[in-house]
């Protein structure tokens, strides 16, 4: 029985299941009220979707937001199970992973519905994406102090979410697990998992079955990662040699913080402004590529409902608008089960209730990604070679700088793989269970500029193989 209804679309299905049989998801240890019987505008899909709340502290009133998709396609029950958290810190996992990125559903041009993305990573896995910490999109507290957060309390509420998550879908603990993210989530994952780790050694019971950490375009080292950003700006030409040559001459990195970023002397100062200053507001940061979409332009057409998609470089520019309007939509909030307390704000992508430890991000990863490896988890970090943000400049270099410091041999020199019968990006890889690899063309997003390069990624990942170096992967 369950076995057709995977076979039939679920926006069909889910209107001819009676009652008895919607019942029967209980039995096979999924929460019927969790059930997503099909959003608004949804296209007819074959897998289901579940979302709601998972509480974190009832004491405090403190509930993490969730959006599962499972896996499309044969032998989905046997998938494994990733975890895929966005950004910020403050930015929402399930309007940005799972509805913008790698999801399987993209918002319309028109903001009234979904279309789908035949590249989602649920062709691969199961997903699960948690609107993290607290007061991110539906993620909230009824205890307002719970608002000023950290990593620590980041990490310790999404281990909690998981072992109360498990409970309602027991058929996930014995899945593979995957942690991954990307930006800010390179704070989030490496500590998550790194208490997940300290769970298993402790527990008699329930470990969690962790096959491998991937974070993209993710900040790790904040003194190093910055440095790159102008590095970046002047290999692409985005400033001139002069002002690139002041930030060098002017700029000492090693003591950047984000408390006090202006710690730096004047000259410094005042070169890092010319240069934010040249590159201006008119190009996409976060990927230098595309143009930039007009947001009072887009939301005034939305709102009079008409077709506003922009297209460049093959994307949607205007998506994150397309999506703001859709997700505060109360029809599509009640079928996500979503915004239970009725929250005196509107949904959006980053949240503006959040007041986030200023200082956390000063904190060096690499300790954490050493210890993870040395747990026998293999550590993939990739980058879109078109983000600014984060660029792969500071990425790369700090995977080496972990390799040397543990004693890591190179054993995929650094070379192009590929997808596609295209290079795709370029890889190394350092013993066994460190890769750092970018993504062609892609960007600080790159499920969502390259979603057919990020797929191929993701299933290497998964699948435990190094990425193919020819265009023929049997031989890669």
């Amino acid at each position: 029985m369950a076995g057709s209804w995977r076979r039939t679309p679920l926006t069909a299905a889910a209107a001819a299941l009676p009652w008895l049989l919607l019942g029967c998801v209980c039995a096979l240890g999924y929460p019927e009220s969790d059930l997503v019987r099909g959003l608004p505008g949804q296209p007819p899909v074959a897998f289901r979707q579940f979302a709601g709340y998972v509480d974190v502290d009832e004491r405090a009133g403190r509930s993490l937001f969730y959006y599962l998709a499972e896996a499309d396609g044969a032998a989905a029950a046997s998938k494994p199970l990733t975890l895929w958290l966005n950004g910020g810190p403050g930015c929402s996992s399930v309007g940005g992973g799972a509805f913008t990125e790698l999801g399987p559903f993209y918002p319309r041009g028109d903001g009234r519905g979904l279309r789908i993305n035949d590249k989602s990573w649920n062709k691969v896995s199961n997903l699960l994406f948690v609107e993290s910490p607290a007061g991110v999109g539906w993620s909230y507290s009824n205890t307002s102090s719970d608002y000023k957060t950290g990593d620590a309390r980041t990490a310790s509420d999404m281990h909690i979410f998981l072992l109360k998550w498990y409970e309602k879908f027991p058929e996930y603990k014995s899945r593979d697990l995957f942690l991954t993210g990307e930006s800010y989530a390179g704070h989030y994952i490496p500590q998550l998992t790194n208490v997940l780790i300290s769970h298993n050694k402790e527990s008699k019971g329930f470990k969690f079955n962790i096959k491998g950490v991937a974070i993209g375009n993710p900040l790790l080292k904040l003194d190093r990662d910055i440095a790159s950003i102008y590095e970046y700006f002047w290999s692409h030409g985005m400033i001139s040699d002069e002002v690139g040559l002041a930030i060098t001459n002017a700029c000492d990195f090693e003591d950047y913080t984000f408390s006090s970023p202006h710690n730096e002397s004047q000259s410094c100062n005042d070169a890092i402004a010319e240069a934010n200053k040249v590159v201006g507001d008119y190009v996409n940061n976060y990927d230098v590529l595309l143009d930039v979409c007009y947001p009072s332009i887009v939301m005034q057409e939305l709102r009079l409902r008409k077709y506003v998609t922009k297209i460049s470089m093959g994307v949607d520019i205007c998506m994150s608008y397309e999506r703001f309007f859709y997700f505060n939509l109360p029809e599509v909030q009640q079928a996500l089960h979503a915004n239970r307390t009725r929250l005196p704000y509107k949904w959006s992508m980053c949240s503006a209730v959040l007041n986030y430890s200023d200082t956390d991000g000063n904190i060096n990863i690499l300790p954490l990604l050493q210890r993870i490896i040395e747990h026998n988890i293999p550590v993939w970090v990739f980058s879109g070679d078109q983000d600014s943000v984060v660029p792969l400049l500071g990425s790369r270099t700090l995977v080496r700088e972990l390799a040397h410091d543990m004693g890591l041999d190179v054993t995929v020199p650094y070379r192009a793989w590929f997808h596609n019968d295209q290079v795709a990006g370029w890889v190394t890889e350092y013993g066994k269970l460190l890769t750092f690899a970018t993504v062609r063309g892609a960007a600080h997003m790159v499920p969502f500029a390259q979603p057919d390069r990020a797929l191929g990624l993701f299933r290497w990942f998964v699948d435990g193989q190094r990425l193919p170096n020819t265009t023929n992967p049997s031989t890669g």
